[in-house]
């Protein structure tokens, strides 16, 4: 597990490319037949991925956690953004297809991933936050049924918003809130740009009481996407390729803008789990 220094806005805008990067940019999260892992002492989040592929693997405390078990004092959000596999809880299987996602409360004890296909393997990403209390498991589906310990993506959950004539058509899809999946603090969900739309989170916003990680996926080998961050009046950006992720701290704006059209997973940690409770920034007020 890689670990991450929390850094103050005061000292980013002195920062170069390269050190921005390393700062706040995750790279090679998703490697065959293992599970990656960075932990940022920004609001003690950790992101991840595991790729089970030939083996099933196992999540593990690791020594930087301090814990019998890695949910000990911890709970976790997972999407699948490869082929279908299976996340195994204290032995009970929940098969995930992909853009399906899970919570999994604190004290689950055992879990492990496996993939249907090795030839096309499941690629589960992962964003965990400290909790205080345990809340129910949970298969998150965005179409189906409802089931015991199944849970179907509200219709007002699914937020179409944006235009093709302002290049950011999109549809934000909330897997972890309040008012569908309980949780302590993580909230999660996955934005999808419409054909013609570049642009995510624009107008942007800082959100004081939260920070922020977003992963950028379905993005072509020669494609792109620049995300922009720092304070309004102190904007950088980092060039961002596929299946990459990066850390947004609360007094970050946090918006990107692609070659093309593109996905991505955004989670949440911090002071509260209000999806609106953020401090627009005026487009004018950019620099």
């Amino acid at each position: 597990m890689e670990l991450r220094t929390a850094a103050s806005p005061k000292d980013v805008k002195y920062y170069t490319t390269e050190r921005l990067r390393e700062e706040f940019l995750i790279q090679g999260l998703f490697v065959p037949d293992a599970i990656k892992m960075v932990y940022s002492h920004i609001d003690r989040i950790i992101t991840g991925a595991a790729v089970p592929a030939q083996k099933t693997l196992a999540l593990t405390a690791g020594d930087e956690l301090r814990a019998d078990y890695f949910l000990q004092r911890r709970e976790m959000g997972i999407i699948n953004i490869g082929g279908c596999g299976t996340v195994t809880v204290d032995g009970k299987d929940y098969e995930v297809a992909p853009k399906d996602g899970m919570y999994i409360g604190m004290g689950a004890k055992d879990i492990s991933f496996k993939s249907a296909d090795a030839a096309c393997p499941a690629k589960f990403y992962f964003n965990s936050t400290p909790a205080h209390t345990s809340y129910p498991t949970v298969l998150i589906k965005r179409e189906g049924t409802p089931a015991e310990g199944v849970v179907i993506i509200k219709e007002e959950n699914k937020v179409e918003c944006g235009s093709l004539e302002e290049s950011n058509h999109r549809v934000i899809n909330k897997y972890i809130l309040p008012g569908q999946v309980d949780s302590c603090q993580l909230v999660m969900g996955m934005t999808a740009l419409m054909p013609g739309s570049v642009w995510n989170t624009m107008p942007c916003h800082t959100h004081d009481r939260r920070m922020e990680v977003y992963l950028y996926f379905d993005i072509p080998e020669d494609a792109f996407v620049m995300h922009y961050m720092g304070e309004p009046t102190e904007t950088r950006h980092i060039v961002m390729r596929n299946e990459e992720a990066v850390i947004s701290p609360s007094w970050s704006i946090h918006a990107g803008s692609g070659t093309q059209c593109y996905t991505f997973i955004w989670g949440m940690a911090g002071e509260n789990q209000a999806f609106d409770d953020m401090d627009a920034v005026a487009m004018g007020d950019l620099m």
